[in-house]
């Protein structure tokens, strides 16, 4: 595991949107663009059973994460691959506080869908 910088805890902290690959079944990248936020240690970000990014980390838990500042995007970037844990114990809260935070609004919550906590162990990191 790499130890992340204050300045990439504050650019994935920032309210800015990230890109998370996931692998499909047939070894071709999956990408989406997700809420993201950090521990300081640990990436994190949210998403639900039955989308196909919960069921190909669920397979296979190799993740990358592509997350920049708008306001600076050819120097506040950085490239993130890891491997990811899912956690379903408090993750409706998560998405909700996720929600406030990106949209200032409480979250809708869709029926039929499992909230999961996406904890993302950082191995590399790549700065622009």
């Amino acid at each position: 595991m790499v130890t992340l910088t204050e300045q990439q805890v504050r650019i994935l902290n920032g309210r800015h949107f990230a890109t998370v690959a996931t692998v499909n079944p047939d070894g071709s990248p999956e990408a989406t663009v997700v809420w993201i936020e950090t521990d300081g240690t640990y990436v994190y970000f949210n998403t639900a059973f039955p989308r196909l990014k919960a069921r190909n980390l669920e397979r296979d838990p190799r993740v990358a994460i592509t997350v920049f500042d708008p306001a600076h995007p050819y120097r506040d970037v950085l490239a993130i691959s890891g491997r990811a844990e899912l956690i379903r114990e408090g993750a409706d809260e998560h998405i909700d506080k996720l929600s406030r935070i990106y949209k200032g609004l409480p979250f809708k919550f869709r029926p039929g869908q499992t909230r999961v906590i996406v904890k993302v162990t950082p191995e590399r990191i790549h700065v622009q």
